[in-house]
C-alpha cells in the first residue's frame, strides 16, 4: 500500500515487483485448482471402478462355492386328503 502512495522511482517497481508476485500467485493457484479438480474426477472415477470389481469378484465367488445340498427331511411323510 506504501508502494502506491510514495512517487519515486524505486517505490514504482517494488509497486510493480508486488502486482507480478499477486499475479504469478493467481496463476499458480489457477493451475493447482486445475490439478485439484482433475485428480477429483479420477477419483471419482476409480471408486466407481472399485465397487464395480468388488461386485464382480462377489459373484465368481458364489460362482466357486459348491452348490447347497438339499437335505432329506427326516421321518414319514404321510398322504393328507
Amino acid at each position: 500500500m506504501l508502494s502506491s502512495i510514495l512517487r519515486s522511482r524505486r517505490a514504482v517497481h517494488v509497486n510493480i515487483a508486488i502486482m507480478r508476485a499477486f499475479v504469478q500467485l493467481r496463476q499458480v493457484l489457477s493451475g493447482h485448482a486445475e490439478l485439484a479438480r482433475k485428480f477429483a474426477e479420477l477419483e471419482r472415477r476409480i471408486e466407481g471402478h472399485d465397487a464395480a470389481i468388488r461386485s464382480l469378484f462377489d459373484a465368481i465367488r458364489q460362482l466357486m462355492a459348491p452348490p447347497k445340498k438339499r437335505r432329506r427331511e427326516i421321518g414319514y411323510h404321510t398322504l393328507k386328503k
